[in-house]
C-alpha cells in the first residue's frame, strides 16, 4: 500500500470515527433534559400521592398541579427523540397520575330536605382596595345576601359605607312623582377587622348579624352569625397567609385553625368564603374538606376554574378563591367575575339551605 492509499485508510477511519461521536451527544443532552423534566415533575407527583404539601417549591407547583401537562409532554417529545424507552413509559405514567388528580375533590352530596332559604354569596380579594369602585359595582349587580371582602383596608371599608350603609330616604321605594325608583342595595350589617394593605377584611349582610369570634390570623378573618329568616347561619371568612417560601409554617397553621372551625360547624348552618391561598390540590386545603364542608364551586361542576392571577385567567391560573359550606347547602350556580384592580377574580355562588324533614 503506498503513502497515499495509506493516508486515504487513515482518513475513512477518523470520518467514521467522527460520524456517530455527534448522534451520541445529541442523544445524550435530550435524555438528560428529559429525566430532569419528569423528575421535578414526579417530585410533585410524589408529593400528592403521599397527600403532604412538603417544602418549596412543592407547594407553589402543586397549586398548578393541571399545568405539569405541559413540561411531561415536552419530556415524552425529548423521550422520543433521543429513543429513551425509560423516559417514554415513565412520561406516559406521569400523564396518567396528572389526569387521575385533575378529577375534581370533595364530597358532592346533594342533602334532601325542605328549602328554608335562598342565600347568594359573593366573595372577593380587591388586592389593597384596588378593586373597591369594580366590587361596589359587582354588588350592586349582582345583589349578593352576604359579600365576604378581602384585603379591605380603610378606604375600601370607607368606599363600602358609603355606598351600602345607608337606606334611601324613601323606604318605599316611591319616587315623588308616584314612579318606581330603583332600589339602593343596603347593607347595614357588617363585621370587620381593621387594617391596612392586605390585614383589613369585611363581611357585609342584607341580614341581622350576631359578632361572633373570628380566627386569629396574620391578615384579617372576621365571623358572624347571620339570621336568615330565623335560621342563623355561621359566616367565616377566609384569608390565610399565601405559601410563600419564608411562611409556609404561618400557611399551614392558618389553613389548620380553618379546618378545626370547619369541623366544629360542619352539622350546623355555616358557610367559609374568601381567598384560601390554597387549591383542592394542597393537603391542607383537603383537610378542610375532609370534615364534611362542600366546595360550591366543585357542586356546580367548576372545580377548576381558575380565579388567581386575574391577569392570565380563564385561560391559565389557578383556583384559589372559594365559598365552603357545611352539610344542609345545596349549590345551584357559579359565577367568575372580572374585576379591574386586584389579581383575583370575585367569586358568586347561589345556595339553598335546605332543613332536615
Amino acid at each position: 500500500m503506498g503513502v497515499r492509499g495509506a493516508t486515504a485508510e487513515r482518513g475513512e477511519r477518523a470520518a467514521g470515527d467522527d460520524a456517530p461521536a455527534s448522534r451520541p451527544a445529541r442523544t445524550s443532552a435530550g435524555t438528560w433534559f428529559a429525566a430532569l423534566l419528569l423528575l421535578t415533575v414526579s417530585t410533585v407527583l410524589g408529593c400528592r400521592i403521599a397527600d403532604t404539601d412538603a417544602v418549596t417549591p412543592v407547594p407553589q407547583l402543586l397549586a398548578f398541579l393541571p399545568w405539569l401537562l405541559a413540561p411531561t409532554g415536552l419530556a415524552l417529545v425529548f423521550a422520543f427523540l433521543s429513543h429513551w424507552r425509560i423516559g417514554l413509559l415513565w412520561g406516559v405514567i406521569a400523564l396518567g397520575v396528572i389526569a387521575w388528580y385533575i378529577e375534581p375533590y370533595g364530597k358532592t352530596m346533594e342533602p334532601g330536605g325542605l328549602p328554608v332559604a335562598e342565600v347568594r354569596v359573593l366573595t372577593a380579594n380587591v388586592e389593597f382596595g384596588g378593586a373597591t369602585d369594580g366590587l361596589v359595582e359587582a354588588v350592586t349587580k349582582q345583589r349578593p345576601d352576604f359579600v365576604f371582602v378581602q384585603e379591605c383596608e380603610r378606604s375600601c371599608a370607607e368606599r363600602l359605607e358609603q355606598a351600602f350603609g345607608k337606606r334611601p330616604e324613601n323606604e318605599d321605594g316611591k319616587d315623588g312623582k308616584g314612579g318606581e325608583q330603583d332600589r339602593k342595595v343596603v347593607y347595614p350589617y357588617r363585621q370587620a377587622v381593621e387594617g391596612t394593605g392586605s390585614e383589613g377584611s369585611v363581611i357585609l349582610s342584607r341580614h341581622p348579624l350576631e359578632a361572633a369570634k373570628g380566627i386569629p390570623a396574620t391578615m384579617g378573618m372576621p365571623g358572624a352569625v347571620a339570621d336568615v329568616d330565623g335560621y342563623g347561619i355561621r359566616l367565616q371568612l377566609a384569608h390565610p397567609m399565601p405559601p410563600l417560601p419564608s411562611h409556609l409554617g404561618t400557611w399551614r397553621k392558618e389553613l389548620s385553625a380553618l379546618r378545626d372551625y370547619a369541623a366544629a360547624n360542619v352539622d350546623r348552618p355555616a358557610i367559609v368564603a374568601g381567598d384560601f391561598n390554597a387549591t383542592q390540590d394542597h393537603a391542607a386545603f383537603r383537610r378542610i374538606l375532609d370534615t364534611g364542608f362542600m366546595d360550591g364551586a366543585r357542586l356546580t361542576g367548576d372545580t377548576r376554574t381558575p380565579t388567581w392571577p386575574a391577569l392570565t385567567a380563564p385561560a391559565l391560573g389557578a383556583q384559589i378563591d372559594h365559598v365552603l359550606v357545611s352539610r344542609g347547602f345545596t349549590a345551584h350556580r357559579t359565577r367568575f367575575l372580572d374585576l379591574d384592580g386586584t389579581d383575583h377574580r370575585a367569586l358568586v355562588v347561589d345556595l339553598t339551605l335546605n332543613k332536615s324533614e
